[in-house]
């Protein structure tokens, strides 16, 4: 019975121990990687335009403090105001291109055949967080530059092309909302 015991608590310990590897082992096989992305991140945050003004607009949601978005829109605003904005169960058309930290192309709508070429369509819901936050303060007509940090998009999930740690850049342009759904609320 001893021996029993004493064999299932160093499995446990053989197995917890390897457990704490894999994720060890994560964080440092990407550890240059996370680290040339928090740099890029960074440099990003700090950037200005000619006039000293920021370039990027930092989105902070309420419902995740600490968590934030950087966005930079291409057309005038005050063109698409009173636009509609979409709420997280609206159904969105999308044109997007997503570049990694260096530049490297990764994904694009331009694949997408239906609803019509180029348009890709989803729920905002059904997107990574980081989406979800730059979209909803976007408007119908926007094009806009937008940087997810990686705990708002794939965090340490490896992709295959999308490597862990991984901040993404997108260029977006909010085409409509098909579907917009009014708040459970109203």
């Amino acid at each position: 019975m001893k021996k029993t015991t004493i064999l299932a608590l160093a499995a446990l310990a053989i197995a917890s121990a390897s457990c704490k590897d894999d994720l060890k082992t994560t964080w440092d096989e990407y550890s240059d990687w996370r680290e040339a992305n928090e740099a890029w991140l960074q440099e990003q945050r700090l950037r200005t335009n000619p006039d000293g003004t920021p370039y990027y607009e930092v989105i902070e949601p309420d419902w995740n403090p600490g968590a934030y978005v950087l966005i930079h829109y291409f057309n005038d605003r005050a063109e698409t105001e009173g636009n509609l904005s979409p709420l997280y169960t609206s159904t969105i058309d999308t044109r997007y291109e997503l570049h990694l930290y260096n530049d490297v192309a990764v994904d694009s709508s331009t694949t997408s055949t239906s609803p019509a070429p180029g348009i890709f369509r989803t729920q905002l819901k059904n997107t990574v967080q980081g989406w979800a936050m730059a979209l909803s303060n976007m408007r119908c007509g926007d094009t806009a530059q937008v940087i997810l940090p990686y705990g708002v998009a794939y965090g340490a999930q490896n992709l295959g092309t999308i490597l862990p740690y991984s901040n993404l850049r997108f260029n977006i342009r909010l085409v409509d909302i098909p579907y917009y759904e009014a708040p459970p609320y109203e």
